[in-house]
């Protein structure tokens, strides 16, 4: 029997290469240019808090936790991987609450972690990108959360006519509810079967929803949904509801005044949908930013607008080949108690997060973020062992870094032919060859590797390789930095010395 460990990584987790952290890295700069522009300023908070001040808002109740990773720590206190970046940031303004300026503009990018059953593309480790505004009454507030998403999606190479900001309201939702009879906490549950079938239009279609909202559906792998139990009148009533975007803000606004007549939270909800889209029309955003009452969102502390970035483009599904939307790749909305549970009087708050990951593989398909492969270190060789000859690699390498070049000396004990394999591996752009005979004449040998790759794709007799010793050069080992300045910059630019 074996004492080998197994390597194997858990389930719903993911390894991340150097192409998708430097990927990453240029993505995340570019948001928190547009959320510094806006007059954001970052803040960060620990991955771990005290569970009662997560709170519990996840829709998914299938896993232990409510869906969420705890442990108890040794004093008997129960924590939590944070599910979100939401909550932390309700309890850190809470604490900081005498020192931090009113309205606070914040944002924050980090890891969070849902104890949900992994599936395609569905993770229980994933990175979100959050700007917040906390103290603003106004939902001018949360129109300007819905145009800097749609600025954020536009620096990130996203044209235009491929993505929507699209805005609803959960007053709105409420007065619905109300309408069907399912106002007040003895019908929370009923709610919230309510609100998952509205938000799964996208991917189960009206028939879909209306089997949710009634006995249940069957979904094609045989798996059976329990539904809301509604009767026909009042599914009737959420689909007219959900149908209710018309082609004109005035016409949509006036189809759900029609819908919930009846309710004052509903009407106070449309009345600030309006409000929103006037102010989205006056800054030219009208556009890009529409009122579309089929955006649910599935977080419980939702109290007002709330707001999904879809992409609109068309990729293929990997499991049927046919063509579907991208769909959402980020959203958020007004959460007015959430702070208040840690402080005597209400504070208002609205913010909006991105899926970093999902928006990742988004401009991938669209060719906006480079996926190829990084750029590695220039590579010593090393051709002889002594001392001397050690110390020397090493101060061609203290050379290099000390211009600026990524540049290491081979550590391994292997020979040159693995050496060159190694660099490479590293995607190294040029490698330094230096022995005895180049020492003893000052001067040093540079592969250029970049250059090398693609001359080889054309040249197929070896004799003819040999002889042309292509992307090869010998020079003065004074001229070791400037020589391989000229490599780097040429393979930066994608194009060739």
């Amino acid at each position: 029997m074996s004492d080998l460990l197994n390597a194997r990584l858990p389930r719903g987790f993911v390894d991340r290469t150097p192409a998708d952290l430097k990927a990453a890295h240029r993505m995340l700069e570019t948001i928190r240019h547009v959320y510094e522009l806006y007059g954001f300023e970052p803040v960060e908070t620990p991955l771990i808090e005290y569970t009662d001040a997560l709170g519990k808002f996840l829709p998914d109740q299938d896993r232990p936790n409510e869906g969420v990773f705890s442990f108890q720590d040794d004093d008997e206190q129960w924590l939590s991987l944070r599910y979100d970046l939401t909550a932390p940031l309700a309890r850190y303004f809470a604490e900081n609450n005498e020192r931090l300026p009113k309205p606070y503009r914040s944002y924050r990018a980090g890891w969070v972690f849902r104890n949900e059953k992994p599936g395609p593309g569905r993770f229980r480790q994933f990175m979100q990108f959050d700007a917040d505004t906390v103290g603003a009454p106004s939902v001018a507030a949360d129109a300007e959360i819905c145009m800097m998403a749609a600025d954020t999606m536009e620096a990130l190479g996203i044209q235009r006519g491929d993505y929507v900001i699209r805005v609803n309201n959960r007053k709105v939702l409420d007065g619905v509810m109300e309408a069907i009879g399912l106002a007040g906490d003895a019908h929370a549950g009923t709610r919230l079967t309510v609100l998952r079938a509205i938000d799964k239009l996208d991917k189960i279609g009206v028939e879909g929803v209306r089997d949710l909202l009634g006995k249940g559906r069957l979904d094609p792998s045989g798996d059976f949904t329990k539904g809301a139990g509604l009767g026909d009148a009042e599914a009737a009533l959420v689909l007219g509801f959900v149908d209710a975007g018309k082609t004109t803000l005035g016409e949509t606004l006036a189809a759900l005044r029609g819908l919930i007549e009846a309710s004052p939270k509903g009407l106070e909800g449309v009345d600030e949908l309006a409000l929103i889209g006037a102010l989205v029309d006056a800054a030219g955003y009208g556009d890009r930013v529409k009122i579309d009452p089929s955006v649910v969102r599935g977080l419980e502390y939702y109290t007002g607008p709330v707001f999904e970035a879809e992409l609109t483009f068309e990729v293929l599904d990997t499991d049927t080949g046919q063509p579907v939307r991208f769909g959402s790749v980020g959203g958020g909305g007004r959460y007015d108690g959430l702070v208040g549970r840690f402080l005597k009087e209400p504070v208002p708050a609205t913010g909006f997060s991105i899926g970093v990951s999902r928006l990742m593989a988004a401009l991938t398909r669209l060719g906006k973020l480079g996926a190829g492969e990084v750029a590695g270190p220039v590579v010593v060789l090393v051709m002889d062992k002594t001392p001397e000859a050690l110390a020397d690699y090493q101060g061609m390498v203290a050379e290099l870094r000390r211009a600026g070049i990524p540049a290491e000396m081979y550590l391994g004990a292997s020979g040159m032919k693995a050496q060159m394999k190694y660099a490479d591996r590293r995607n190294a752009p040029a490698a330094v060859i230096v022995g005895s005979n180049e020492r003893a004449a000052g001067k040093v040998q540079i592969k250029d590797l970049a250059l090398g790759k693609a001359l080889s794709a054309g040249i197929t007799d070896n004799a003819q390789w040999r002889a042309e010793r292509p992307a090869q050069q010998e020079v003065d080992r004074a001229d070791l930095v400037a020589a391989i300045r000229a490599i780097v910059d040429a393979t930066a630019e994608g194009g060739l010395p």
